[in-house]
């Protein structure tokens, strides 16, 4: 996909749906040589540490392409997840993690959860680069928007009338960054992510917000459906009200009317 394709298909995205903060690119690299030559490295430049949720929320409400590696991270689940973390079994650590937070009582029901989530075991993948898409210089494993959600269910329609299968979620209410970032290029189909306790201690994610993620080979896709889809019925974003009706009103307002003489 081009540059200017993607900086078009951004540009559509945000206005069509009236979008908050920018629709994101994000992409997977097995080291930091990959990098832009402008973007930004908290470790490097900003003298700390951050979670990839703070990086997200940089790159789509300040507009900076951000470069992730080990050396930037101290989200510990995060840094697990995404195999940045040097254990060679990412999902057991998480299971024992889970059990330590008493975010499960056992390590049973906690394996069946981290069994079931999206995760990277760093042998492939370094490093994360994350921009806004419209700035994106690269082609993206994902395409990350956050939205409300009636923006979410119309983007949701766009996806399901060009790719046919319903959208699918795989919410824990943690790690949820695994779910908006990996998940749609690991699964290769798009997702509805509900943003974690991470998100909103950390990112400033507002409470009417959540996400909708897919791979990135399918932003065309979605353009093509957001265009198409549902719209012999007029169906597009805001949803527009139904105003075709005679309202009711209590019995004290009809009796005064009727004195008024304003109905008969």
């Amino acid at each position: 996909m081009e540059t200017a394709s993607l900086k078009e298909n951004a540009g559509y995205l945000y206005d069509t749906l009236r979008l908050r903060s920018l629709p994101l690119a994000v992409k997977f690299l097995p080291d930091d040589t990959g990098f832009p030559e402008k973007h930004r490295r908290p470790h490097r430049d900003m003298g700390k540490r951050i979670t990839i949720c703070q990086a997200v929320t940089m790159a789509r409400l300040y507009g900076w392409t951000m470069g992730l590696t080990s050396q930037d991270l101290i989200c510990v689940p995060a840094a697990v997840a995404f195999g940045f973390s040097g254990v060679k079994e990412p999902k057991e650590a998480l299971t024992q993690l889970f059990c330590d937070i008493s975010f499960h009582s056992n390590p049973d029901n906690a394996a069946l959860e981290t069994e079931s989530m999206s995760v990277m075991d760093g042998r492939e993948h370094k490093a994360i680069l994350i921009a806004p898409l419209n700035k994106a210089s690269f082609e993206p494993d994902t395409i990350t928007v956050y939205a409300n959600p009636a923006q979410t269910v119309r983007m949701v329609q766009g996806w399901v009338y060009r790719y046919g299968k319903r959208v699918g979620a795989n919410i824990g209410g943690k790690v949820e960054c695994s779910e908006y970032l990996l998940a749609p290029c690991q699964t290769t189909s798009a997702t509805v992510v509900i943003p974690g306790a991470g998100d909103r201690i950390f990112s400033m994610t507002q409470d009417d917000e959540m996400v909708f993620a897919l791979p990135g080979s399918q932003l065309d896709g979605l353009i093509e459906g957001l265009k198409e889809a549902g719209k012999k019925i007029g169906a597009r974003y805001p949803i527009t009200f139904y105003q075709n009706f005679q309202p009711e009103f209590p019995k004290q307002h009809r009796e005064f009317g009727q004195k008024l003489g304003l109905f008969k």
